[in-house]
């Protein structure tokens, strides 16, 4: 067990900052596609607005998994900071230095703070795609409405 807590003292901050930027980046690179593709489909070309809701909302899961997991992420690294806070208070010479408890839970909070930091964008930049997505089909229901009457 003592090695458990070694192995996490040593490499918990890496491996959840590290999964966070990994979010962020496979995030940014969802939000880039669509917005180049958003910005250049032209709604006229489909027949079918079942195709069209298919390449509209292509990746628009995994931008808001990301804004919806971000903060859990943070969250898993507060806990395994505050428990090996608790870990080191029981595992110490008796005493208990309040100043050195204190800045260790401070420490702990800022997985949390990072997991909201790549979450609030996320869900912004999902928002705003998820209005230019609707544009698009109310777009392809205006033209085939008026394909419709001619």
């Amino acid at each position: 067990m003592l090695q458990l807590f070694e192995f996490l003292q040593q490499y918990s901050d890496y491996v959840i900052i590290g999964l966070l930027l990994l979010m962020s980046v496979i995030m940014l690179a969802a939000v880039i596609e669509r917005f180049l593709f958003l910005k250049h489909v032209n709604v006229a070309k489909y027949s079918n607005i079942h195709a069209l809701e298919i390449d509209l909302n292509r990746n628009m899961t995994v931008i808001s998994t990301v804004g919806a997991n971000a903060p859990y992420v943070g969250l898993l690294g507060t806990v395994i900071g505050i428990l090996l806070t608790f870990f080191q208070i029981g595992h110490g010479d008796g005493e208990v230095d309040a100043s050195a408890i204190m800045m260790h839970l401070s420490l702990a909070l800022k997985a949390t703070a990072l997991g909201i930091l790549v979450a609030i964008p996320s869900m912004m930049f999902y928002n705003g795609l998820g209005r230019k997505v609707e544009v698009n089909r109310l777009k392809w229901k205006v033209l085939n409405t008026q394909k419709d009457k001619e």
